[in-house]
């Protein structure tokens, strides 16, 4: 897959839809939600996009994310976890995936447990300058994109953590 000629964000953390409509009506900004999970069509459109910002709810990490978190709240096994991690690492190291240059999450004091823990602890912790909080408005999200961070690009070992993340324990992780 080839990279997208603009900025790509997620965002993810809370409801996004309506959101994600609004920010579309903006110039120079494409943006549209992930049709029931089809993320190769989501990559597809991210890659052929010809606007500054690409913004949508597509995540390669998702079901890493969802794993991480259900392994920490003893609702998967470890298997899972692997399996997961694995996949998404296979996906990254191949080119069928590629992380967004920027997660923004939504309203952040509203995630709980240990999904606060992935966000701003495990993942962030790899590129702690492209996980950014922000309020869930139009007019927020707007002016975070204006101030988005320049930031070194995503370890090139990132792929390999993901197959490591079974020891990234929630409550050692630190919290800003």
């Amino acid at each position: 897959m080839a990279a997208s000629n603009g900025t790509v964000v997620a965002l993810v953390g809370g409801e996004s839809s309506d959101l994600i409509a609004q920010l579309g009506a903006l110039r120079n900004v494409d943006a549209f939600t992930v049709a029931d999970g089809d993320e190769a069509e989501a990559a597809r459109r991210i890659s052929r996009s010809h606007a500054s910002y690409v913004i949508s709810d597509a995540d390669p990490l998702a079901h890493v994310a969802a794993a991480w978190v259900e392994f920490f709240d003893d609702r998967v096994t470890l298997e899972t976890l692997l399996y997961e991690a694995d996949t998404a690492a296979d996906a990254l190291r191949s080119g069928r995936a590629q992380l967004p240059d920027y997660y923004l999450v939504l309203d952040p004091a509203a995630v709980e447990g240990t999904w606060r823990h992935w966000w701003f602890g495990a993942l962030s912790s790899k590129a702690p300058t492209r996980v950014l909080p922000v309020p869930s408005s139009t007019g927020e999200v707007r002016r975070q994109l204006r101030r988005l961070p320049t930031g070194r690009p995503w370890p090139a070992e990132f792929a390999a953590w993901l197959t490591r993340l079974q020891f990234e324990v929630p409550d050692r992780l630190a919290l800003d």
